[in-house]
């Protein structure tokens, strides 16, 4: 199969090939015939986490691809984690399986949208969160993940104003635990996140009265979670406000039979791997990410047989950006990167 296995172009993506065994024994052929190391987002397909050399969030795996030995990386995620790739390695060849997997966040504020922010806040701190674009990191004093969000505003002297970008929620989440009141909120949202709902969480914890609730703080649900917590109809020690990464950590800590799950979809596969015996339920079954879900079988079977789609950042543009992202390291935990 996979040696004359052709594949098609469609608006969502490319399609005609099928996860088999054949499949993936000849993407993991052709990854050792290019010296690439594959690597998969946690909101992936769950055939693309499974044929993956490394799993995780889109920090982690940027750091891997620059600390790996491999010349090739196949970058199996939405388009701005495969920049940070090349940000962080820039003297490997960063591929993406379609350059059409987009981001409807860091499609939320543009460069030149951060530049106009910054001329109305002359003396700002600017911290932009990793899912935003090579252009917008470059403009950005220090970038931020989501467990790590809180830290690195924390970093900053009180007297400076700060312009957190592109998530509302995320900028909502750090401005309730640092009480800062000159933190300036851009109003950005992912589409999937931003669409699990308040309501929807309220009817799903009382229907799973004992389940913990692991919500990730781009969530539109965040703020009801708390208020569930805060009102007593959820125990305060159920609702945890988790980046992806401290999710896996939770699902091997926490005592619970069954957990509910407000994130995109893809990730309840590597919840499953790491606690098998806790029942993982999406809040919202339908939050599924169109833009992760174009990195398909006959994506990546075409992407290592063909080298494409290749990855370009500007060296300008990856100098400033890159500094950006160091400056968030050097301030201690870097965290999960969503």
């Amino acid at each position: 199969m996979a040696a004359t296995a052709t594949w098609e172009r469609t608006d969502a993506g490319y399609t005609g090939v099928e996860p088999t065994a054949d499949w993936a024994r000849e993407v993991r052929r052709l990854a050792d015939e290019r010296d690439a190391v594959l690597l998969a987002h946690n909101y992936q397909l769950p055939e693309i986490q499974d044929v993956a050399h490394h799993t995780g969030d889109s920090l982690a795996l940027s750091r891997i691809a620059a600390n790996s030995s491999a010349s090739t990386i196949v970058f199996c995620g939405v388009h701005f984690m495969a920049e940070t790739a090349k940000i962080l390695g820039p003297e490997k060849t960063v591929l993406i399986p379609d350059a059409r997997a987009g981001c409807s966040l860091a499609d939320s504020i543009t460069a030149d949208e951060l530049r106009a922010w910054k001329a109305e806040h002359p003396g700002a701190v600017v911290v932009s969160y990793v899912n935003t674009t090579a252009e917008v990191k470059a403009e950005t004093d220090i970038c931020c993940t989501s467990s790590n969000a809180v830290d690195v505003v924390r970093s900053i002297p009180a007297d400076r104003d700060v312009l957190f970008c592109p998530d509302q929620f995320l900028g909502a989440h750090v401005k309730r635990e640092t009480g800062r009141e000159n933190l300036h909120i851009w109003a950005g949202e992912c589409h999937v996140h931003a669409g699990i709902n308040g309501p929807e969480l309220a009817d799903r914890a009382a229907a799973n009265p004992d389940a913990d609730l692991f919500i990730h703080p781009e969530c539109g649900c965040a703020t009801s979670a708390l208020y569930l917590a805060g009102e007593g109809i959820v125990a305060k020690e159920r609702v945890k406000i988790l980046s992806t990464g401290d999710m896996l950590t939770a699902a091997k800590e926490t005592g619970a039979r069954s957990v509910l799950v407000a994130t995109e979809v893809g990730m309840l596969h590597q919840l499953r791997r790491a606690a098998p015996e806790i029942d993982f339920r999406a809040v919202n079954d339908r939050a599924s990410c169109r833009y992760m879900k174009m990195i398909t079988p006959a994506a990546l079977l075409r992407c290592l047989r063909e080298g494409a789609d290749e990855v370009h950042v500007p060296a300008d543009v990856a100098d400033r950006a890159r500094a950006s992202v160091e400056r968030m390291i050097a301030i201690g935990k870097p965290g999960g990167g969503e």
